[in-house]
């Protein structure tokens, strides 16, 4: 079948978030800034991936899959951009939204590998899993989650940080908190305290989103 076009696949990442993330019944056509005429949207219609009805737009059963692989695209890339080669902020959200379009035929699956099936974006939604995900899981691969998403007493490896500030990279450094080390979250309110080796050690918020570890739950 042939690819869908980007407009179209943008409808159907803000239709899979309205209507399985936020649970919206329906979304208001004057918000997707598409008309009933819109082409991006009669190219979905004619795929019978979504309905309109009294000026809202519906996501159908039959959209749900490629919605669902629309959404998963856009948040690897924004976990490649702001994780790999560190362009951070809005500037890595715009590189991550033109960037995802690119990610079909395997390429998410490379991408998704490389990154070692991680479970989230940078903000902390859910990334749906694909193919390579139920695969890694049966085989026992572990995928990567920030320290901010790991339970007390959960241990890991470190599998990368996520830090451009020299000073905070250095402290990690002199903690041992380095990839390839195991880490264990002792408590995570009011601060991450973890345990490295024989030595426990505390940090933020902040700090806790950038140190990514192998998840073996």
């Amino acid at each position: 079948m042939e690819k869908l076009s980007a407009q179209a696949e943008e409808i159907l990442e803000t239709l899979w978030i309205a209507t399985v993330e936020e649970h919206q019944a329906g979304y208001p056509l004057t918000d997707l800034d598409a008309g009933a005429e819109d082409a991006a949207l009669q190219e979905l219609i004619r795929r019978a991936y979504v309905e309109t009805r009294s000026g809202r737009i519906y996501l159908r059963k039959e959209g749900r899959p490629e919605a669902a692989m629309t959404v998963r695209r856009h948040r690897l890339a924004e976990r490649l951009m702001m994780d790999i080669l560190d362009i951070q902020g809005e500037k890595g959200n715009d590189q991550a939204c033109e960037f995802e379009h690119l990610l079909h035929e395997g390429v998410d699956r490379k991408i998704c590998t490389l990154l070692n099936h991680p479970a989230t974006c940078p903000h902390g939604k859910p990334i749906p899993p694909g193919p390579c995900c139920e695969e890694a899981r049966r085989q026992g691969t572990a995928g990567v989650v920030p320290l901010t998403e790991v339970r007390a007493g959960q241990a890991g490896e470190i599998a990368y940080l996520a830090i451009s500030d020299g000073q905070k990279m250095q402290k990690m450094m002199s903690m041992g908190v380095l990839p390839g080390n195991r880490l264990e979250l002792i408590q995570r309110f009011p601060s991450y305290v973890f345990k490295v080796g024989n030595s426990q050690f505390a940090v933020d918020d902040v700090l806790a989103r950038e140190i990514h570890i192998r998840d073996e739950r």
